[in-house]
């Protein structure tokens, strides 16, 4: 391995690390100011009334969610909306770690309520009350930089801590 692709691999390592982090800190200020919608049909049914308000699209799946074909359906139909509609979309593992990142449980409680389809989450920017933060500038920037090097879903993985 060469100086240079040690190197590289830091820097990239470290800029994941940091759009990570960007990107909890932007879905749990985006939660407190009522900025997400969860869940595959919940996130179809608002990109079809206000795509304008969608200013990213996160789609999250884990190792056991790779062969469920509805679901890959559902991510490719999302993905090319978001295109359509300039929504940065990125694509991330951990689903725990977003469960946790959002206070969701991810087991069912014992009302026998479901956990929240995690699989898909917006974070919409209202024009009466835009969100401010720098984790969305933050995350904005490395979709835009994704799509300049050709990678339209840039890939993310979150990890436990």
């Amino acid at each position: 391995m060469t100086l240079e692709e040690v190197v590289g691999c830091n820097i990239t390592d470290k800029k994941m690390e940091t759009v990570s982090q960007a990107l909890e800190e932007l879905l749990a200020a985006a939660q407190r100011q009522d900025c997400l919608t969860v869940g595959v049909y919940e996130s179809a049914k608002l990109m079809n009334v206000d795509p304008d308000s969608v200013v990213l699209c996160v789609l999250a799946t884990d190792e056991e969610d790779e062969d469920d074909i509805a679901l890959q359906i559902h991510f490719t139909l999302i993905q090319a909306f978001c295109c359509d509609n300039d929504i940065n979309i990125l694509r991330v593992s951990g689903i725990s770690r977003l469960a946790k990142v959002l206070c969701e449980p991810t087991t069912a409680d014992n009302n026998a309520n479901e956990p929240k389809d995690l699989h898909c989450i917006l974070v919409t920017n209202p024009q009466c009350q835009p969100l401010k933060c720098q984790a969305l500038q933050e995350v904005g920037s490395y979709c835009k930089e994704s799509r300049c090097k050709n990678q339209w879903v840039p890939y993310l993985s979150l990890q436990e801590r």
